[in-house]
């Protein structure tokens, strides 16, 4: 588990202009779950834990692997993005059906007695006929084809919000092409290129030596503030609380309290979470 500081450029402005004693940025906590196999969804593997762990989540973020290391084994044998993503969605949505199906019948027949209970009714069928088509709820709440409204009480896994992480060589971090065609895997779910093996790098750094890194590659910040900041998204946090002179930053009075649990899963796609040292 990590608990990161969500970057936000506006807090250091609101706090020089309140003359704020300190500045507290919101907070986001990130749960490192192992990859999950084929089969999770009956049970394979960690499969029941996995998915446990993904049900106290608010958010999932999957950590793919894009990057080719032969000292680094795929659990499939080859790099596939595509694939390992597949891998993962389809457990969900498999685990999904099983929810759906247990409660839709009973939900039919509360109906019968409860007109008041048809929207409800509507709204899961809706969600079915999209899980049946592998798709995930997330993915189709985003293109308004479903209202998440009436689907919070069963607390499907893939209707939680996600966030994509591709992991990459240090050496295709400025290949425009192949970042374009990884973020075109998940759209329209928010999504962040990186290498890992960078980022540690980085994060072991002074400020200036740090910068001079990036810089070297062509960046100007770390990648990972992209993941962070994405990360703190689903729970609704807001950057800032009314103004305060003893404090800036969302500290209780934001989601944070609102929502305890307020949680982004990350879960890796496949074997070798960083990737291969610059030699």
């Amino acid at each position: 588990m990590g608990v990161v500081a969500v970057p936000d450029d506006r807090l250091d402005h609101l706090g020089s202009l309140y003359s704020s004693e300190r500045v507290v940025p919101a907070m986001a906590t990130f749960v490192d779950i192992a990859g999950i196999v084929r089969g999770a969804s009956e049970g394979e593997g960690l499969g029941n834990q996995f998915l446990a762990a993904i049900r106290e989540c608010d958010a999932i973020c999957q950590v793919v692997r894009a990057f080719h290391d032969d000292d680094v084994i795929h659990v499939e044998g080859k790099v596939d993005p595509d694939g390992d993503i597949a891998t993962i969605n389809t457990e969900l949505i498999l685990a999904d059906l099983q929810t759906v199906d247990n409660r839709l019948p009973k939900l039919e027949k509360e109906a019968r007695r409860q007109p008041a209970l048809a929207p409800v009714v509507k709204a899961i069928t809706a969600a079915r006929a999209v899980l049946d088509e592998g798709r995930t709820i997330s993915s189709a709440v985003a293109r308004k084809e479903l209202d998440p409204t009436h689907l919070a009480e069963l607390q499907l896994l893939s209707a939680k919000p996600f966030i994509y992480v591709f992991n990459v060589d240090e050496g295709s971090l400025d290949d425009a092409e192949l970042a374009t065609s990884l973020v075109a895997l998940v759209d329209p779910a928010p999504a962040v290129v990186l290498s890992a093996q960078l980022e540690s790098e980085v994060a072991a750094l002074d400020p200036a030596d740090a910068e001079e890194l990036l810089a070297s590659y062509g960046k100007r910040s770390r990648a990972s503030s992209s993941w962070s900041t994405s990360g703190s998204r689903p729970s609704g946090s807001r950057p800032s609380s009314p103004p305060d002179r003893r404090r800036r930053g969302p500290g209780p009075s934001t989601a944070a309290t609102r929502h305890p649990r307020r949680r982004a899963s990350s879960t890796r796609t496949s074997s070798g979470a960083s990737s291969r040292r610059r030699s």
